[in-house]
């Protein structure tokens, strides 16, 4: 039969042959241990990522337009003929439909493995145990192999099934300081927020910045304390959110993942304490990401930023997982929502084990502001003595280029050099701050007072800047890379960036311009809005 879909609203024949679904192959993760296999009677949960009606106009992605949220729904969301597609023949086949959504293209299915097989065939599925990308902890989950198989019904309709591997997906960006490291430091948000001239007469009043958490949680009580030790009175409000299952859960342990979400909240809430945060906790998995980022984008009031300090290497992600999670990204640069995305801890290869060089993803996303890492050391009142690319102290600045996706239109003469494979890939990272352990964030976690460093501390710094700008130019600014990269040219970084022109972070050196390494350099934060509110980009 060929691989042609139905008209909407054509029921599903129970004769209906399975079709691959592209973009959805599996490997098996290296060292895992297999337990056995997943029966049928197991209890799933999937989401079904649906195509658009419409692809979404660059203007709206790269600016200076946005969109609302209603006429991105009816635009470019889901086909609500689609989504009764899917709706019907689920539930045909005894499956329960839990949440659709039009706007983020998402339909969750819940039933039996069993029952899942009449409209998604998974394949080999068995559990296995691994080692968590975060904690380094034996986990315990479902783990596929090949493609899935979907019934041709749907095959026009279904861009992507997440949910049937659960494995780990990703791992925090946090780096704690070490005891041998050499000659160490430490500064409070505020005092970074002095090095980097953050605008005067702002402070984030207005907006909201969402915060995506994949793991632990924080208490109200460490947050108390630690702001009012900084003097930032009130203290920022914080809300929790729960998606698809994840909670806030504070573990006590200040080397858990507790640590990250701290870490986040503090450097956000330091930084631009008038904006509201809400903290979006999700389970680690490419399911649970992408429906904490779609969640989050969507939200009403839209979020002026979103900060991300959670990621893993490209190539340890499906095609069809970097499309999902790439597609909530493009949503957010149209409802002018800017991301920022921490590049990585672990240089210019990312932790893979093949000697190459990669990239970690989301930061690779050209919808992303992909944020790098610096080691700086100023005095009190923020002069500074030295700052150059974070590689000491057991870690380094994420960097490099996309294998994955093709080079940006404002990234075209900056002098970003050939992916790994030869062809011309996004460059990683746009920005950077200070991310050295060495020199890193006091922070208060589980009731201890703490240093850490990390790009997972310049993501949240880069989303408190941005509401500062937008609280002071009165407008979301979306995707920030065709503003910041104007007047850059190879050798020469924007007004509103200090360049970082020493260091490497193993591959790639540092240099005059943007470089694989801390991009267009560290933020200028006074110079920039004067540049975005004169209205010329380049001045």
């Amino acid at each position: 039969m060929p691989d042609t879909a139905p008209a909407a609203g054509a029921a599903a024949d129970n004769n209906t042959p399975m079709v691959p679904l592209p973009g959805s192959e599996r490997a098996a993760l290296v060292g895992a241990r297999a337990v056995g296999p997943v029966g049928d009677a197991e209890e799933v949960e999937v989401t079904l990522i649906l195509r658009r009606r419409a692809e979404i106009p660059s203007r709206l992605i790269e600016g200076p337009d946005t969109i609302a949220r209603d006429e991105l729904a009816a635009r470019h969301g889901a086909d609500p003929s689609d989504i009764d597609l899917v709706r019907r023949t689920a539930e045909e086949h005894g499956l329960r439909v839990t949440e659709a959504h039009a706007a983020t293209r998402r339909v969750r299915l819940a039933g039996t493995l069993g029952r899942l097989r009449a409209v998604v065939e998974p394949g080999s599925l068995q559990w296995v145990e691994s080692p968590d990308p975060h904690t380094g902890a034996s986990v315990r989950h479902r783990q596929r192999e090949g493609a899935l198989r979907l019934r041709t019904g749907l095959r026009e309709v279904v861009v992507g099934v997440l949910g049937l591997d659960d494995r780990p997906q990703a791992r925090s960006h946090l780096r704690r300081r070490a005891a041998s490291a050499a000659n160490p430091t430490a500064y409070t948000p505020p005092e970074l927020g002095t090095v980097y001239t953050f605008p005067p007469g702002t402070d984030g009043t207005g907006e909201t910045l969402a915060i995506i958490e994949l793991g632990g949680g924080f208490a109200q009580s460490d947050l108390d304390t630690y702001f009012a030790g900084l003097s930032v009175q009130p203290a920022p409000t914080v809300v929790a959110v729960g998606v698809g299952g994840g909670t806030n859960s504070p573990q006590g342990d200040p080397s858990s993942a507790d640590g990250e979400v701290l870490l986040d909240i503090e450097v956000a809430g330091a930084l631009a304490p008038g904006a509201r945060q809400v903290v979006y906790f999700a389970p680690n998995t490419d399911q649970g990401f992408v429906d904490a980022v779609t969640t989050a984008v969507h939200a009403s009031p839209t979020p002026a930023a979103v900060s991300i300090s959670w990621g893993g290497n490209e190539d340890g992600w499906t095609a069809q997982g970097r499309s999902a999670l790439n597609s909530a990204l493009a949503d957010a640069a149209a409802l002018g929502v800017t991301v920022c995305v921490a590049a990585g801890d672990n240089g210019s290869g990312d932790g893979a084990t093949d000697g190459r060089p990669h990239v970690d993803f989301p930061a690779s996303s050209p919808y992303a502001l992909a944020c790098g890492g610096t080691r700086l050391n100023a005095s009190a009142g923020g002069a500074v003595t030295s700052e150059a690319v974070w590689d000491s102290n057991g870690g380094g600045t994420g960097g490099g280029v996309s294998d994955v996706f093709a080079l940006p239109s404002w990234q075209a003469g900056v002098g970003v050099p050939s992916s790994p494979s030869g062809s011309s890939g996004r460059g990683v990272p746009d920005v950077a701050a200070d991310a050295d352990p060495a020199t890193g964030y006091k922070v208060f976690v589980d009731g201890q007072a703490e240093v850490v460093g990390g790009t997972s501390a310049v993501a949240p710094l880069w989303a408190a800047l941005t509401c500062r700008l937008v609280q002071a130019l009165g407008r979301r600014l979306g995707l920030l890379q065709p503003l910041l990269y104007a007047g850059a040219t190879a050798g020469r970084t924007a007004e509103g960036f200090r360049d970082i022109t020493q260091g490497s972070n193993g591959v790639y050196r540092a240099a005059a311009g943007w470089d694989p390494c801390t991009g267009l350099g560290v933020p200028d934060g006074a110079a920039l809005l004067a540049r975005l509110k004169s209205g010329n980009p380049q001045a």
